[in-house]
């Protein structure tokens, strides 16, 4: 008894062998079962997970124009303000008309002369056929009058020379005859050869409607009017007296009035990678980082056909030895269903967008076993 206590007294703090032995033995067994508990967490994680997409790289888009005209002038008016709602066909801005009218009244009135020109040409065509017909009745009479002094020649009944004057009357008359022909053939050939042909049929007169019916546009598109709904800005860039030149003349827009459409959409860049599962109408729903609080709920409307770099103007060269790799971003449009608060979603906003694509990593893996 005696050389147990004495073993027990020569262990610093007098505690037996085995309680240092439990100790390590269960440090053991918490790390081992430490681990093991972690893997099983993270494969249930994983087994569980796989089923939502998120993306952070999304933005509210909308319709939007800077909304001008073809043609040059100066402003007149200007009918909208900042942030007003527009109908589609509500005007926007006009320009001074007076230039446009002028050119409509010049345009018109050349399409008249043009129409009284077709008139003027049938006209003539029938004054050159009278005189056809009155020159083949004096080429029948010297003809006659030929044919008798020749037959009175033969008999020696006049002289020699009054045959040739029938004879050179008879040749004018059939060479002016010719000329009236040709001069009525070339009236008729004005009017395509239809002595009837309508006004409105003769190319004088189409190029001169074509010049009216431009003449007309302008004056229409002098007014400018909004070519969809929605909220107008941009608008203090333009003001009465400014020069609006035309967008087919500087090919680029001077003066506008911005339009932003009422119907909005989310589009997200995803990564290539993170469309396996993803298709047209998988539902969505995304929060805006002004409204941390809101939530909406969408769909998937359509899948790009083609990554954001296939669409820039300097795409990537990737033919060089040097090439590496990149994940593709792929443009993904969500159209909004239903939101959860009446807040107002404007263009350029940033939003957290998450997919649900159906998939669940379990369900693949007990399939496939």
């Amino acid at each position: 008894m005696s050389a147990a206590n004495d073993s027990a007294a020569a262990i610093p703090g007098g505690r037996a062998p085995s309680a240092g032995f439990d100790r390590a033995r269960l440090r053991r067994i918490l790390m081992v079962g430490g681990v093991a508990v972690f893997l099983a967490a993270a494969a249930v994680f994983y087994l569980m997970g796989g089923r939502y997409v998120v993306s952070d790289d999304s933005y509210v888009h909308a319709n939007k124009l800077m909304v001008s005209t073809d043609v040059s002038g100066l402003v007149e008016t200007v009918k909208v303000r900042e942030g007003q709602h527009v109908k589609a066909g509500d005007v926007l801005f006009t320009l001074d008309p007076k230039p446009f009218r002028i050119a409509l009244e010049n345009a018109q009135a050349a399409l008249a002369s043009a129409e009284q020109d077709v008139e003027s040409t049938r006209a003539q065509y029938r004054a050159a056929l009278a005189q056809v017909s009155a020159q083949q009745a004096r080429v029948n009479v010297n003809q006659a009058t030929y044919e008798r002094y020749e037959a009175l020649a033969k008999q020696n009944a006049i002289a020699a020379i009054q045959v040739d004057d029938a004879r050179a009357a008879l040749l004018s008359a059939k060479a002016t005859m010719a000329s009236l022909r040709q001069t009525a053939a070339t009236e008729l050939a004005k009017l395509n050869g239809n002595p009837n042909l309508p006004a409105n049929q003769s190319p004088a007169y189409m190029k001169a409607k074509a010049q009216v019916d431009e003449a007309q546009r302008q004056l229409d598109h002098a007014t400018v009017r909004a070519p969809f709904d929605g909220i107008v800005s941009e608008v203090d860039s333009l003001q009465p007296g400014t020069l609006v030149i035309s967008a087919l003349s500087a090919f680029t827009t001077t003066s506008a009035v911005g339009l932003i459409g009422d119907k909005t959409w989310i589009e997200t860049d995803l990564k290539e990678t993170e469309l396996t599962h993803i298709h047209p109408g998988a539902p969505a729903t995304f929060t805006i980082d002004t409204y941390p609080d809101c939530s909406w709920e969408g769909h998937i409307d359509s899948i790009s056909a083609g990554s954001d770099s296939s669409f820039s103007a300097l795409p990537a060269e990737n033919g060089s030895g040097n090439w590496v790799k990149v994940v593709q971003r792929i443009p993904v449009r969500i159209d909004i269903d239903k939101s959860h608060c009446d807040r107002p979603l404007r263009v350029g906003m940033s939003a957290v967008v998450s997919i649900d694509t159906a998939h669940r990593r379990w369900f693949r893996l007990l399939n496939g076993l």
